[in-house]
């Protein structure tokens, strides 16, 4: 594990990392950690949470990473929110580590019991507290957490069979390197990208989102340098690497050890994949090496990966069919009504049942659109809320998993969140088709855009949408009017639905979680009525 790159790199075996984590286990247990109690984990640097989390399961405990405050949290709220998740998880310990050292502190007014990390350390003889396969390993705090507190209960057993199943789908061995930069509070990072490299010893540099938010380059320059193989992050980060390549001089990096770069966590944008593979074409990577996946953390982390020999496959449909009769019909790319190009995802791993169905419960063919079911040995059977445990799945062991897609030919395809799609004139509208359509517009920026649902009664007579922007343009008034009245233009011309509103806002306005992500609900709160 090589942590402190591009600057000052600090390596460190896996070997090192166990000795490591059983001294800290042995603290732990020392302290009076008793088997099965929950530990929250508040440190960014990669090693220390690799060390604490080994350490946590070795001494018999459950982990979870607390959300991480940034330099524009309100720190009150942060607290606030974060006692309530101590409370929910029934905390006993919360761990302290850089560069959060501050918020000890904070803990320290509340009374919470807390530890330093590097105070975790003890020579003592361990004796490996044994845990079965159904204990829980990870609390995993969804992304409404801090509205809404709520964590995913991962057990030993969901995490050994995915993980188990993502290593052999992207055939790892001592050859690979993954490079990642995700936080590791973050199903995608935390398990992806710390645990499979900890699950099956391959090398893994690590880099804090702070520091490819502060300069996205250094994650292509550390895939260059270190030959990685393997890499994951949402579609937005690929379009942002997409503009660093288009910068940097030909020659000056060398991309082609990739083997596989995951893009998952939300909606992938095919026009991005696009850009991105003829971007990185100039430093060797190749068209296959992107590697459409579908996840949630109700499955521990990946639900299906498309195939590594093959180059991003779409499905084109006839768009007025989806939305209106919910059926996927392949056309081609000039049908007259219009198409959308959907990701294939790859068919579901061995430790995953997936399925579609209807309102009543009814499973449905291929290209028929409906909620999307998962079942299995990594999938979760519960959550804990502040109401106390809370099931996940129905009578006959199936997880809803709030999606909305289809299969064809075994893949799954997902359409969008069912939250989030919005009716009009009986059509079924997903936002990313709106966001899509206002983002080309000139002025607005890339990556920058919410299509948010406004339910009738609430400022509208009946159901509609809004679109928030963010634009250099803020504070020219005809500007902006131009502006707003040119996204609704093209969003009728695209996707033929007007926005009840269009909000134009000064860069850095739409809320987005430490990771870069859009989000959309909390986005809703900004349009004034």
């Amino acid at each position: 594990m090589i942590t402190g790159a591009p600057t000052s790199p600090v390596r460190r075996s896996w070997g090192q990392l166990h000795e490591a984590a059983r001294r800290t286990a042995a603290a732990l247990v020392a302290d009076g950690l008793a088997p099965r109690q929950a530990v929250a984990v508040l440190a960014g640097d990669p090693a220390e949470v690799a060390r604490v989390a080994q350490g946590t399961w070795l001494a018999g405990g459950s982990v979870t990473m607390l959300h991480q405050p940034t330099p524009r949290t309100d720190l009150a709220v942060w607290r606030d929110d974060t006692l309530r998740v101590l409370r929910m998880i029934d905390a006993r310990l919360v761990l302290v580590g850089a560069p959060f050292e501050a918020m000890a502190g904070v803990l320290r007014e509340q009374g919470i019991p807390h530890r330093m990390i590097d105070d975790l350390d003890s020579d003592r003889e361990l004796r490996v507290v044994p845990a079965a396969e159904d204990d829980i390993a990870l609390l995993q705090l969804t992304s409404g957490s801090t509205a809404e507190p709520k964590a995913v209960r991962i057990t030993h057993r969901n995490l050994h069979a995915n993980l188990l199943d993502s290593s052999t789908h992207l055939e790892c061995d001592e050859n690979d390197v993954l490079v990642s930069w995700l936080p590791l509070f973050h199903d995608m990072g935390m398990v992806g990208c710390l645990l499979l490299p900890m699950f099956t010893g391959i090398d893994l540099v690590m880099v804090t989102p702070a520091e490819f938010l502060g300069r996205p380059m250094v994650w292509a320059e550390l895939m260059s340098r270190y030959g990685g193989t393997i890499t994951a992050a949402p579609n937005f980060a690929y379009a942002i690497l997409t503009r660093q390549l288009a910068r940097a001089d030909a020659g000056s990096l060398d991309l082609s050890r990739l083997k596989t770069l995951c893009n998952g966590a939300e909606p992938i944008d095919p026009s991005t994949v696009e850009a991105f593979v003829a971007a990185g074409a100039r430093f060797g990577l190749r068209p296959e090496a992107v590697n459409c996946c579908y996840g949630a953390a109700e499955s521990a982390l990946v639900i299906s990966l498309s195939a590594l020999s093959d180059p991003m496959l779409l499905d084109t449909v006839d768009a007025l069919e989806l939305e209106k009769n919910r059926r996927a019909v392949p056309v081609r790319d000039d049908h007259p009504t219009g198409v959308r190009r959907l990701p294939l995802l790859g068919a579901a791993l061995p430790s995953v049942v997936v399925r579609v169905v209807d309102e009543s419960g009814a499973e449905l063919g291929d290209r028929e659109v409906g909620r999307v079911q998962l079942r299995g040995d990594s999938v979760t059977t519960g959550y804990l809320t502040e109401d106390g445990p809370a099931p996940a799945l129905d009578d006959d062991g199936w997880l809803d998993i709030g999606d909305e897609g289809y299969l064809v030919d075994g893949q799954i395809v997902i359409c969008g969140r069912r939250k989030d799609v919005i009716i009009m004139g009986g059509r079924n509208i997903y936002p990313t088709d709106i966001e899509r359509a206002a983002a080309g517009v000139d002025g607005v920026r890339d990556g920058n855009v919410a299509a948010v649902r406004l339910m009738a009664g609430d400022g509208v007579a009946r159901e509609s949408f809004a679109v928030l922007v963010e634009s250099r343009l803020v504070g020219d008034l005809a500007a902006e009017r131009a502006l707003a009245d040119a996204v609704a233009n093209r969003i009728v011309a695209d996707v033929d639905a007007r926005p009840a509103e269009v909000v134009v806002l000064p860069p850095g306005s739409l809320p987005k979680t430490p990771s870069g992500k859009l989000r959309r609900a909390a986005a809703r709160a900004l349009i004034s009525r």
